[in-house]
């Protein structure tokens, strides 16, 4: 049973991407090469960019993978599970950063490759918030809730991660294979209720 209706947050629907470490981003793109934003993410300083890398499992691979910026102290590689069966991978259900016994893959660029032997996760859907949002709802960062998505393809996500930041802006993130099951797009408004 859903418990107490906590407030609505908008959808972010986040694709397959590559986080990268400085070290890595000069392997694969040439020494002192730095990420051209392509764009703006809905987190304060996140950005996709132009670049892309083609990742690389046991079974099969998929190109035009966009890295994400800034770049971070781990390189970490974010898929779905339908993405996850065409590597050949079975990578574990973690928070961002959360990468000890994940799987691993190659990661291909125009200047060099880097053979991963953990870093690839499906992410643990997630709604990032800042503080003032966190009280409004009455959930504190480490929280899960239950997200309700009414409609056609009516569906509830349980084990809903809160993650709170004081740059956080809200949004829920979920991956391509639960937006395609839920039927939902980028700006979709969802009901977060307690656990």
């Amino acid at each position: 049973m859903l418990k107490e209706f906590l407030g609505e947050v908008p959808v972010g629907v986040s694709n397959r991407h590559v986080h990268l470490t400085k070290e890595d981003l000069a392997t694969l793109f040439g020494e002192g090469y730095e990420l051209t934003v392509k764009k703006p993410l809905s987190q304060t300083g996140q950005f996709a960019a132009e670049e892309t890398v083609t990742i690389e499992g046991p079974k099969g691979s998929i190109s035009n993978v966009r890295i994400l910026g800034p770049l971070r102290s781990q390189t970490q590689v974010e898929v779905s599970r339908t993405d996850a069966f065409r590597l050949g991978v079975n990578p574990p259900v973690r928070d961002s950063g959360s990468l000890e016994g994940s799987s691993g893959v190659k990661i291909i660029g125009p200047k060099g490759s880097i053979d991963l032997d953990k870093g690839v996760i499906l992410a643990q859907r997630h709604i990032h918030m800042d503080e003032a949002t966190a009280e409004r709802f009455g959930v504190k960062d480490k929280d899960t809730v239950s997200v309700v998505v009414e409609g056609e393809r009516a569906v509830v996500f349980r084990n809903v991660l809160i993650r709170v930041r004081s740059d956080f802006v809200l949004d829920m993130h979920i991956d391509t294979d639960e937006a395609n099951a839920a039927g939902l797009s980028n700006g979709d408004l969802v009901k977060v209720y307690r656990d």
